[in-house]
């Protein structure tokens, strides 16, 4: 009884331990990479406006058009790319489906030669094969993750890649524009803010891929504090120039 009980504890364990965040959803790079475009950015373009020696009115409407123009390119421009991502996939898919019906036994066989290659005894492979290939459907699935790496049940949403590219690019674009929104007139709070922002999405990331927090952190701090140092430089020196 001892023995069953441990082995049932363990195989327990073993499945509430053994699982794995979703790498394929489609939401999760779009969503940190908008957020840290929109604080990189519509930070570094504020800053190079601010170096101009511009009135405070023209740094916050400079921000909120970076908001906004951002946001919607970036979602544009994921829908569009994982649009067409998935419907290549769907062309493969069809391709594959066509040679099913045209020539089952060729991709049966196709299919125990994979196995076979693996490992499978010959006549083994060839039996799952068989079995894998009684349904059309699930010979699809089977040949797709095989050949193509695909799961068809799994493919990335267009809509929620634009979706999350779109929400987190604004909220990331909004942090440097709040405190001009909130009556600050310097350009210290935004870009305080901004970094503190651009510490913590980093930090946060951190989390999601088991890295070091604090590195991460300081990295995406860094490379925002310099894209910023940059463009403020490159503001003055236009703004005395012209």
């Amino acid at each position: 009884m001892s023995i069953i009980e441990t082995e049932a504890t363990l195989h327990a364990a073993h499945r509430d331990n053994h699982t794995h965040r979703d790498v394929s959803g489609g939401w999760l790079r779009p969503a940190v990479f908008g957020a840290m475009d929109g604080l990189v950015s519509n930070l570094a373009l504020m800053t190079g406006v601010a170096g101009g020696a511009v009135a405070p009115q023209a740094i916050v409407i400079t921000g909120l058009a970076g908001l906004a123009a951002g946001a919607f390119s970036m979602a544009a421009g994921e829908y569009t790319s994982v649009a067409s991502q998935r419907e290549l996939v769907q062309a493969e898919l069809d391709v594959e489906r066509r040679e099913l019906r045209k020539h089952p036994v060729d991709e049966m066989e196709e299919l125990a030669a994979l196995y076979a290659a693996r490992g499978v005894e010959p006549a083994l492979a060839r039996e799952v094969a068989m079995q894998l290939s009684r349904d059309p459907e699930q010979a699809l699935e089977i040949h797709a993750r095989e050949e193509l790496g695909i799961d068809p049940d799994d493919l990335p949403s267009p809509l929620l890649a634009a979706a999350s590219s779109f929400g987190s690019f604004a909220l990331g674009a909004l942090l440097p524009v709040l405190p001009y929104l909130l009556g600050a007139t310097a350009l210290w709070p935004a870009v305080l803010l901004a970094l503190l922002g651009l510490f913590g999405c980093g930090a946060l990331v951190a989390r999601v891929t088991a890295r070091t927090w604090w590195y991460s952190g300081l990295r995406q701090l860094a490379l925002g504090g310099a894209a910023a140092a940059v463009t403020y430089a490159l503001g003055a020196a236009f703004g005395a120039v012209l």
